[in-house]
């Protein structure tokens, strides 16, 4: 099956990823991927870091009973991951190991409900040029919040609403090689863009509930965006809102785009994409968190035992 347009088409291979036998990822909250195409699958099951090579044989895993909720992954450019765990409130940078080097938060102790302070069920992690750390502070507060790169509270901006600035669920963030910050402020359908110190700029608005947020790092970058869909029954069904993946270019227009309303277990469609990743050949990985969307898709109907939450889709 081909999905896509124009510059920006793919072949779906949703078996790709060859698990050990009885292993299940139960659904993915972030996907990275390595200078060598490596694969790092940051999941919800028993095993939450699994990694593959490009070809989807299994490499190793590792986090076994270190990660309550796994949710973003932003692979640094030294061989280092960033990840964030929105059931723990924690970030920690860690090698392709799994070794931890730095860890922000403290893990199981949120802040209070949208207090402002660092964190209350934290999303994603992206790194200046600098290498300062951003934060997207999530669902449990509605902020972003900027440390040094050895891990030292900078600032912090942002508030619950509606207005520039504002964020209602602040979900994933990305920054590029000119210091920008680009921001999932998911139920206000859009993607607002900062300067490196939380100065608002503009915001992208053609989009629907935009969960997932990958940059290729540079100058003038595309973004990928996974697009979570509708999640009122009212618009489950009205065409042209997704889910799907959504790709722009650096002013927010759209270049391609695949994936549609209804959300399905299909080849091609989703339920719910949640993180992806682009590989050095273009091929783009979506995780997806279907375990929790089903209920909210399908409310009544038991989970089917073999509910898809990794998709391929090879660039032709």
């Amino acid at each position: 099956m081909i999905v896509g347009s124009g510059q920006f088409k793919y072949r779906v291979n949703a078996e790709w990823a060859r698990l050990p036998d009885g292993w299940s990822f139960k659904e993915v909250g972030g996907v990275g991927v390595d200078r060598n195409d490596n694969v790092y699958v940051f999941n919800r099951g028993e095993h939450p870091m699994i990694v593959f090579d490009r070809q989807g044989n299994f490499l190793r895993s590792w986090g076994e009973g270190q990660y309550p909720r796994a949710h973003g992954v932003h692979m640094a450019p030294d061989d280092t991951m960033f990840l964030t765990d929105d059931g723990g409130h924690f970030v920690r940078k860690v090698t392709l190991d799994g070794k931890v080097l730095l860890e922000l938060g403290v893990p199981g102790e949120p802040a209070p409900f949208m207090s402002g302070e660092p964190f209350h069920r934290c999303t994603h992690t992206a790194l200046s040029p600098k290498g300062e750390i951003y934060v997207s502070d999530g669902y449990g507060n509605a902020r972003v919040h900027k440390y040094s790169p050895d891990g030292k509270l900078l600032m912090s901006w942002g508030e619950p609403g509606t207005g520039e600035g504002e964020f209602n669920i602040v979900h994933n963030i990305c920054c590029d090689a000119d210091g920008w910050v680009y921001v999932a402020d998911r139920e206000n359908h859009r993607v607002q863009v900062f300067d490196g110190n939380g100065r608002y700029e503009t915001q992208w608005k053609n989009l629907h509930r935009p969960c997932g947020l990958y940059m290729p790092y540079g100058h003038n970058p595309v973004c990928y965006i996974g697009e979570v869909g509708p999640a009122a029954a009212v618009s489950r069904d009205i065409p042209n809102l997704g889910p799907r993946v959504s790709i722009v270019d650096h002013e927010g227009k759209l270049i391609g785009r695949f994936g549609d309303t209804p959300a399905g277990t299909e080849l091609g469609r989703f339920l719910a994409p949640h993180g992806l990743a682009v590989d050095s050949r273009g091929d783009v990985y979506v995780g997806e968190v279907s375990w929790t969307a089903w209920p909210q898709i399908y409310p009544g109907r038991p989970h089917p035992a073999d509910l898809r939450s990794l998709q391929k889709f090879e660039r032709v």
